[in-house]
């Protein structure tokens, strides 16, 4: 399987995803942790990507969205953006009801 195909396996096969740098653990930018507490706030599982770990992964998925900086989400298949933007859907209200249709 491609890196291409694998990025859209993941997303097709998980409501929540996250390309990040580091682990939910242990997070390598600000970012990252960043997006990881936002989601753990809402008490959705969610899986996560590591960029770190694979460079191909890392620039594939920028290549996949067209966005470049991580991280990266997807929810229910859809890319939503990055940090500020997933942020600023937390804000105003609509993630929760993007998280509310998984």
């Amino acid at each position: 399987m491609d890196i291409k195909s694998k990025i859209q396996d993941d997303i097709t096969k998980n409501k929540v995803v996250i390309y990040m740098k580091g682990t939910p653990d242990a997070p390598q930018c600000g970012f990252s942790a960043a997006v990881v507490t936002l989601l753990k706030s809402h008490n959705v599982p969610f899986e996560t990507r590591n960029i770190l770990e694979d460079p191909a992964l890392r620039q594939a998925i920028k290549d996949f969205t067209n966005w470049p900086t991580i991280p990266q989400i997807f929810i229910n298949g859809e890319f939503i953006g990055g940090c500020d933007i997933l942020h600023e859907l937390n804000k105003n209200g609509e993630l929760k009801k993007l998280l509310e249709k998984i």
